[in-house]
């Protein structure tokens, strides 16, 4: 509802106690106790272990409303090292490393660095699928007759900055969903501003990561990501959500890394259940699955976009 058509309300807002308690505040003993702050406002009393449970609810609501009023209704999730660097950040890395060389050809440590880098040089290829991959799901979602689809990512540097890039390659917005850590996560300059959330819990952050999701695409990573495409996963074995496409990209990463076969002879898992995933090797094998499952679904998207067809 837009602001100038609500009604007024008889009663003044939580904002206006706030800033009329602080303007006319006395300084007694009984007015100055922590005691006699407003709850909602104190920030001792928010932060206590007891009130966990309000801290996670609103860390459930504040991005909840956000994209509503957005109107953002399905998105697809890309997930993906932080560590994966951008051709312009490997080749400036490169040429350090060059420039040093020169002076000192016969360095060891140099010439460590230099093989260091080139491996990581390799894997740029990733950052640039997921950037064209995003953009291209970003630009296609909103040409064809298909619901308008977001990118979300976890907000960070790596392949999160390839795919929010991607989507601001195509004119689109695209979510990030920042997590406080020991050493700080910056968010990406790609992120559309008002769609760019920080989370401390990482529960909840990854209930919003699935809320609408349409797909799932997981580039190579390491802890975080096998976190969030097990849990993704195990949601879907458990039928707690709707099955979804659960694409990794680089059969070879994965197939190495992960042995499902294994899991299937020790009877640990159902031979059905290692369908759950598919491998993909490059942006427009990702892109051709994601497009088959939203037109197979087109009657619910149709029927009912507004009410997010989406996991609940």
């Amino acid at each position: 509802m837009n602001s100038i058509n609500k009604p007024k309300k008889p009663f003044p807002s939580a904002a206006e106690d706030v800033k009329h308690t602080r303007e006319t505040q006395l300084a007694t003993p009984q007015s100055s106790s922590p005691s006699y702050r407003l709850a909602y406002a104190d920030d001792d009393f928010i932060l206590t272990d007891e009130m966990r449970p309000v801290r996670l609810l609103l860390e459930l609501s504040k991005p909840e409303l956000t994209l509503n009023e957005h109107d953002i209704n399905h998105t697809i999730v890309i997930f993906g090292s932080a560590r994966i660097l951008s051709p312009e950040v490997a080749a400036e890395m490169l040429r350090g490393i060059a420039e040093r060389l020169q002076a000192n050809p016969a360095d060891e440590q140099l010439l460590t660095e230099q093989r260091q880098a080139l491996r990581t040089a390799k894997r740029v290829r990733y950052y640039n699928e997921a950037r064209l991959l995003a953009e291209k799901i970003t630009r296609e979602s909103c040409a064809r007759n298909l619901p308008r689809l977001h990118i979300i990512t976890g907000g960070g540097p790596g392949i999160m900055e390839a795919a929010n890039r991607g989507a601001a390659d195509a004119g689109g917005e695209s979510i990030g969903l920042n997590i406080t850590l020991p050493q700080e996560q910056k968010p990406n300059d790609y992120i559309t501003p008002a769609l760019c959330f920080q989370f401390h819990y990482f529960a909840i952050r990854k209930m919003h990561f699935l809320l609408r999701a349409q797909a799932l695409i997981i580039f190579p990573g390491g802890f975080g990501t096998l976190d969030e495409l097990f849990e993704t996963l195990t949601l879907i074995q458990t039928h707690k959500i709707k099955a979804l496409p659960i694409i990794a990209f680089d059969r070879d990463y994965w197939e190495s890394l992960l042995n499902f076969d294994l899991l299937v002879d020790e009877g640990m898992i159902s031979p059905a259940d290692r369908d759950l995933i598919q491998f993909v090797d490059s942006a427009d094998e990702a892109w051709s699955i994601v497009r088959d499952y939203i037109q197979k679904n087109s009657e619910r998207y149709s029927a009912a976009d507004a009410r997010r067809p989406g996991n609940q």
